[in-house]
């Protein structure tokens, strides 16, 4: 095995791994939360969404990337290629979507009574649901064009034909020229910039809010603890999700128009251009993890109570 492919499949695995074990320990935190509870709050909701769509990012992307890295391309057939193509662009327009959903959701939670925002509060956690469902199917439907033009990569004799492919890992997708790529970009890239952009403006718009909330209350706390005022740590967090969000994401969209628009691509690119296609979703758990103290406490909780009953299993 080349260095270089040894060097990557390493770098994926560890994306895989830690991504999945941080998106599968919070869902295994709101799956208890909501067994344990009738109603869970709306935010968690779609936070849950949140985790699904990175799963699925990381499950699609960073595994399969994994495999081929190691050599296991021979393991997968047209069939899962698709399907995997398929699976990975709904997790992360998905992610995306929910990312957007979730800013817009926070800002009009923290707008003024007397915004205009006030009307379109979600007083009922059905309708985020129903909202975050609706959204599901809509990209299910919206993505569900692009599997049609996904062949194996080592191909076969249906795609015997085809004089121009592009190679895209364990998959290689019928090249139609710029056509193609336009089309893409038209239908994929720049609705990802937009929802990346939407969510920009409304974590700003939030840290306004805050911000002022913070001068009218300002005489209530002390210099000493303004530092750790609830507006001070919401803000914090929101920066924190949202930049991470946005960095990553705009990086990813760049090398996808990159992607799209050239031909013959260098090995290195079409790595790092998956490599930072997984990070949000791995690091994104984490930082949620970092600002709500009930799911740390709920961890530490669940992790010493795993170890009291294996200590008492031996």
């Amino acid at each position: 095995m080349p260095s270089k492919d040894l060097a990557i499949g390493i770098m994926f695995l560890l994306q895989t791994v830690i991504g999945i074990h941080g998106n599968f320990s919070l869902l295994y935190y709101y799956f208890f939360l909501h067994h344990m509870e009738s109603r869970m709050k709306p935010i968690d909701l779609i936070l849950k969404h949140l985790l699904i769509a990175n799963s699925l990012v990381i499950l699609t992307n960073g595994l399969s990337r994994t495999m081929v890295a190691f050599g296991l391309k021979y393991l997968f057939n047209e069939l899962i290629c698709k399907l995997n193509w398929f699976m990975l662009r709904v997790g992360r327009a998905m992610s995306i979507s929910t990312m957007c959903f979730l800013s817009f959701f926070q800002n009009i939670t923290l707008s003024p009574m007397n915004s205009c925002w006030n009307n379109l509060k979600i007083k009922d956690s059905k309708y985020i649901d129903f909202s975050m469902s609706l959204c599901w199917l809509l990209h299910l439907g919206l993505n569900c064009i692009f599997p049609l033009y996904v062949l194996h990569a080592l191909g076969n004799s249906e795609s015997k034909n085809i004089t121009r492919k592009r190679h895209l890992g364990i998959c290689s997708v019928v090249d139609y020229g710029t056509t193609m790529g336009s089309v893409y970009i038209a239908l994929v890239v720049s609705p990802e910039i937009s929802f990346i952009m939407l969510t920009v403006w409304a974590s700003g718009s939030m840290i306004l809010v805050l911000y002022r909330h913070k001068a009218q209350v300002k005489h209530i706390y002390s210099s000493k603890v303004s530092s750790r005022s609830p507006e001070s740590r919401a803000t914090k967090s929101i920066l924190l999700l949202v930049s991470t969000f946005v960095s990553f994401y705009t990086i990813s969209s760049i090398f996808n128009i990159y992607t799209a628009l050239f031909y013959n691509l260098s090995w290195w690119l079409m790595s790092i251009s998956d490599l930072t296609s997984v990070c949000f979703p791995m690091i994104s758990p984490f930082l949620i993890m970092s600002q709500n103290s009930s799911i740390s406490v709920f961890q530490f909780v669940w992790i010493r109570n795993t170890k009291s009953s294996i200590i008492k299993n031996i």
